[in-house]
């Protein structure tokens, strides 16, 4: 309990003439009588801090980006009206940078035996948990020449979800993915692994789709039409080990992958495709199975929430194993991870055999977009010896991914914006083509 008064006491007594200052202490106190009954009563009117009762009540999660609204009530009740300026503390990185003072910081009055509520706006920078620290209340008299000033412990967390930007892709995909599915009217000719229906032979049809018994049933030339099939299970495999860590842009690349992943998460679930979440360093940090269709989304962003890469080089070995037990039958594994030399062809290039001779395999990983802009410069010397060092990076880029084909593996190298779209066209090209 701080008395904040007892400066203003001192300011006051200071102020007085040098003549006033002469006489003994005695003396000082009869002058200032009135002024020392009157902080005395402030004190005594001011609400004390510990008897109030504080809850929290409000948003629990939050997109990064968008605001979450944490409403604090307190209650006053002693027979003391409450004048009270209120700080509530969250971690720095639950504001805007600048925007903290005025976003937690309250005043407010409660009369005698009633209760008032605060509302403290969030707006995260940072996925994860964000958890209340604690409340800071000082407690003013009517004259505010002296106040009390405690503490309260009021838990709440407010999990902050990645912000899913690629979901404004997820229309036009949807609509190719009609197309496969033979949802609309026009039939994709010769695609997909699944009996569709019959319809009548046209100029160009493979001939390889007559059905010959139907046929000979009808006086026109029948072919079958098909889809892609449906129920097949997608397995996504987040790599949060040290790679994933390094910053293209404003965030590290395993933000651009997670978002990448819900978008096709999203996409194979329109698609009647089940779709399970595997995140992996030297140990299993996440792991997503069973969920339906309209859960499994809600599931993701929950699961993906609290991650963060960890710097540590991710056990290939043990990845492999842990993505073979998830997937027990035949399955689309999507690996999401770096496409970088040394950790490719030491650790997961040795063991693509096991994923490749049960899986279909599809590995995704992040491209930095400086150095594309790092290859086209030109002008001076350090911009041709910047030039030549990302032509050497693109292609020892490529060349691994070269290698990864020779293996079977489709291979999706993105910028962060452009990943999640171009992960979900391969998705629906591997559909097409009935490798799922």
């Amino acid at each position: 309990m701080a008395l904040t008064g007892r400066a203003a006491l001192v300011a006051a007594l200071g102020s007085l003439p040098i003549g006033i200052w002469e006489p003994s202490w005695t003396g000082i106190l009869a002058v200032n009588a009135p002024l020392a009954v009157a902080c005395a009563c402030d004190f005594a009117l001011a609400a004390p801090v510990r008897r109030l009762g504080l809850t929290r009540s409000g948003d629990t999660s939050a997109r990064l980006g968008e605001t979450a609204d944490v409403t604090l009530t307190v209650t006053n009740p002693s027979g003391r009206p409450l004048r009270a300026h209120i700080r509530d503390a969250w971690p720095p990185s639950s504001w805007q940078p600048g925007t903290e003072v005025e976003a937690s910081r309250h005043h407010l009055t409660i009369p005698a035996g009633e209760r008032r509520r605060v509302t403290t706006r969030l707006r995260p920078t940072r996925r994860g948990d964000r958890q209340a620290d604690r409340v800071t209340i000082r407690s003013y008299g009517p004259l505010r020449l002296f106040s009390r000033q405690g503490t309260h412990k009021v838990p709440w967390t407010v999990r902050v979800l990645p912000p899913f930007t690629s979901r404004k892709h997820l229309p036009s995909k949807l609509a190719r993915l009609r197309e496969l599915d033979g949802r609309t009217s026009v039939l994709t000719r010769g695609e997909g692994t699944e009996f569709d229906s019959l319809r009548e032979y046209v100029p160009g049809d493979d001939t390889r789709s007559i059905d010959w018994r139907a046929t000979a049933r009808q006086s026109a030339v029948a072919v079958r039409t098909w889809r892609p099939e449906r129920d097949r299970h997608i397995l996504l495999v987040l790599d949060t080990g040290r790679t994933s860590a390094g910053r293209v842009g404003d965030a590290p690349r395993l933000d651009a992958s997670m978002d990448a992943a819900l978008l096709l998460a999203a996409l194979a679930s329109r698609a009647g495709d089940r779709v399970d979440l595997l995140a992996y360093d030297r140990g299993v940090r996440a792991l997503v199975q069973g969920r339906t269709a309209k859960d499994l989304l809600p599931s993701l962003v929950n699961a993906m929430a609290p991650l963060e890469p960890e710097l540590v080089e991710t056990n290939a070995r043990g990845l492999t194993a842990t993505a073979l037990r998830t997937a027990p039958r035949r399955s689309l594994v999507v690996l999401l991870t770096s496409l970088d030399a040394a950790p490719i062809e030491e650790g997961l290039l040795p063991l693509l055999p096991q994923l490749t001779q049960r899986h279909t395999v599809l590995l995704a990983s992040v491209a930095d977009p400086h150095i594309a802009r790092m290859a086209t410069a030109r002008g001076n010397a350090e911009a041709i010896y910047e030039a030549a060092a990302a032509a050497q990076a693109q292609t020892e880029r490529q060349r691994t991914a070269e290698q990864l084909r020779r293996h079977g593996v489709t291979v999706v190298d993105a910028t962060p914006d452009d990943l999640a779209p171009a992960l979900a066209d391969a998705y629906l090209a591997l559909k097409a083509a009935g490798r799922l």
